[in-house]
C-alpha cells in the first residue's frame, strides 16, 4: 500500500479516486488527438491588465504553502513506484539512470506540439538494452498556461503524457501559480492539487485518462534516485526575475537548500547532484533575462555549505540553450535551459540581426564573476533532455522533436565526470556491437587466409 501522509494541505485536497498503486500510462496506446477538448481562451485582456500592474512595480511573488516534511522535505523514487524492487534492482544492476527532462510543455493553441515532444519522448521506452530506458520524467515548470488552470490541465498535460510509461515529477513555473485578475483561482491550486498529492489518486483534472497525481512534498524537495539526486526549488511567479527568497515569500528555500547540501556534505554522497527550478540564471538572448539575484542566493549556499552542483536545469525561456560556467578552481558546471516543452518557440535573435554565433563568451570571468560560456542552442524545434548517470559520470542529451522516432542520436550533448567536476569524454556502453565488429575481423582473416 502507498504510505499515506499524514498532514494534509492544500497540496492534497480534491476529490479523485484513491488507488493502492501508482498508475502512470494508459493501458493501450491511442492516436495523437487533433484538437483540445476545452478550447483556450484568450488570455490577451488578463495580460493587459497584467502588463499594466507589472509597468507600475505592482506585481510582486506569491507565498506558497510549506511542503510536508519540515526543513528539506525529502522524497525517493522507491517512493514514488511504490517500492517496486523490481524497477530498483533493474537500475541497480545495469550501473546508471535514464530519465527525461523538459520544460514550458503547456501548449494554448493546441495539442500538437507538445505531440511531437511527447511521441519522441515514448520512443526513448523502445530499447534493445534495458539499462536505456528512461525511469521518469522531470518536468522544469510551466506545466499548463496561462495561469496554471485547472480546466487545461487535461489538454496540456494529461493528454500529452497519456503514452508515457513512467512517473512524471515536476517544479512549478510562474505560470503554474500565476493568478489571472479575471478568476479566482488560489496560486498553486491546479499544480498542487495534480503534483503534490498525499496518496495515489486520479486527480479530477484527469478525466477519463488513468495516470494517478504525483506525490510531490510540496513546490521545494530533495529527489533520491539511483545514482542522481535532483534539488528542486521554486522560483515563483514574476515574469522576470525568478525568485526564491525575499520579504514577501521568507526564506524556508534558502535553509531548505543549505539543509540539502550539508546532508550532502555530511553522507559523502558521490552521486551527481542537480539543481532544478524554472528560471534560468542566464540567457543569451530572447525574451527572458537573467535572475541574477536567485544565482547570487544559491552561491552564497553553495560556497558556505562547499557543495556545488554537477548541472542545473531550468526552463522559461522557450529554447534550448546550454552554458558552461567555469569556478575559479577549474570546475566547470552545465547550465541547461530547455524551455521548448510545447510552448512556442522563441528565436534568440530577432527583427533582422544575424545568427547567434556559439560558442561565444557571454561572461568573463572577474573578481565578482565566474566566466561563463554558451556552448550550443536550439531556437528552431521543440525537443527535450535525456540524461544518463552512473558511479562515474552524468551525460545530458538534447534531443530535437523534429528528428522524430527513429533516430536516437543527440544534437546536443555535455558529460561531466562526477569526481572532477569536469567537463569529459563520454564513456559509452557496450550494447554489443564491438561482438558484432570481433565477428567481422574474424571472417576477414578467415577470407584471407583461404586466399
Amino acid at each position: 500500500m502507498p504510505k499515506k501522509r499524514s498532514v494534509r494541505t492544500s497540496a492534497s485536497n480534491g476529490s479523485g479516486r484513491v488507488l493502492a498503486a501508482p498508475v502512470f500510462s494508459q493501458p493501450q496506446p491511442t492516436p495523437d488527438p487533433q484538437t483540445f477538448i476545452v478550447r483556450h481562451a484568450s488570455d490577451v485582456a488578463a495580460y493587459k491588465i497584467i502588463d499594466e500592474l507589472n509597468h507600475e512595480h505592482k506585481l510582486k511573488a506569491l507565498p506558497f504553502p510549506a511542503p510536508r516534511g519540515g526543513v528539506e522535505p525529502r522524497l525517493t523514487l522507491a517512493d514514488v513506484i511504490n517500492n517496486d524492487q523490481t524497477i530498483l534492482n533493474q537500475i541497480n544492476a545495469s550501473g546508471q539512470i535514464v530519465f527525461h527532462s523538459t520544460g514550458d510543455c503547456g501548449s494554448t493553441r493546441g495539442p500538437k506540439t507538445q505531440n511531437e515532444v511527447s511521441d519522441k519522448m515514448v520512443s526513448d521506452f523502445d530499447e534493445t538494452d534495458p539499462a536505456e530506458v528512461p525511469q521518469f520524467n522531470f518536468l522544469l515548470g510551466d506545466i499548463v498556461y496561462s495561469f496554471g488552470e485547472a480546466q487545461y490541465y487535461y489538454d496540456q498535460f494529461y493528454e500529452p503524457y497519456r503514452d508515457y510509461h513512467a512517473p512524471i515529477l515536476a517544479v512549478a513555473g510562474n505560470h503554474d501559480g500565476m493568478i489571472s485578475p479575471l478568476q479566482h483561482e488560489k496560486s498553486l491550486q491546479a499544480f498542487l492539487r495534480n503534483f503534490c498529492s498525499n496518496c495515489f489518486q486520479v486527480s479530477p483534472d484527469a478525466g477519463n485518462l488513468s495516470r494517478t497525481a504525483q506525490i510531490q512534498p510540496g513546490v521545494f524537495f530533495t529527489f533520491d534516485t539511483p545514482f542522481v539526486r535532483i534539488i528542486a526549488l521554486y522560483s515563483n511567479t514574476l515574469e522576470d526575475p525568478g525568485v526564491i527568497s525575499n520579504s514577501d515569500i521568507g526564506n524556508s528555500q534558502l535553509k531548505f537548500l543549505k539543509a540539502a547540501l550539508t546532508r550532502v556534505k555530511k553522507e559523502g554522497y558521490t552521486g551527481a547532484l542537480l539543481f532544478a527550478h524554472h528560471h534560468p540564471p542566464y540567457v543569451a538572448r530572447g525574451r527572458h533575462g537573467w535572475s541574477i539575484e536567485m544565482q547570487q542566493q544559491i552561491d552564497a549556499i553553495c560556497n558556505e555549505v562547499g557543495v556545488w552542483p554537477h548541472a542545473d536545469l531550468a526552463g522559461h525561456a522557450h529554447n534550448y540553450q546550454r552554458f558552461t560556467r567555469t569556478r575559479p578552481d577549474g570546475t566547470q558546471i552545465p547550465y541547461i535551459v530547455c524551455g521548448n516543452g510545447g510552448h512556442n518557440v522563441q528565436r534568440l535573435t530577432t527583427n533582422g540581426q544575424p545568427p547567434l554565433r556559439a560558442p561565444q563568451l557571454i561572461q568573463a570571468a572577474s573578481k565578482d564573476t565566474d566566466a561563463v560560456v554558451i556552448e550550443n542552442y536550439d531556437d528552431q524545434n521543440y525537443g527535450y533532455l535525456r540524461i544518463i548517470a552512473n558511479d562515474t559520470q552524468l551525460r545530458i542529451e538534447y534531443h530535437a522533436a523534429v528528428d522524430g522516432p527513429h533516430t536516437k542520436a543527440p544534437d546536443d550533448q555535455v558529460t561531466v565526470d562526477l569526481a572532477t567536476r569536469q567537463l569529459s569524454q563520454y564513456l559509452a556502453r557496450n550494447a554489443g556491437i564491438p561482438a558484432l565488429a570481433a565477428r567481422i575481423r574474424e571472417l576477414a582473416q578467415s577470407a584471407k587466409r583461404k586466399r
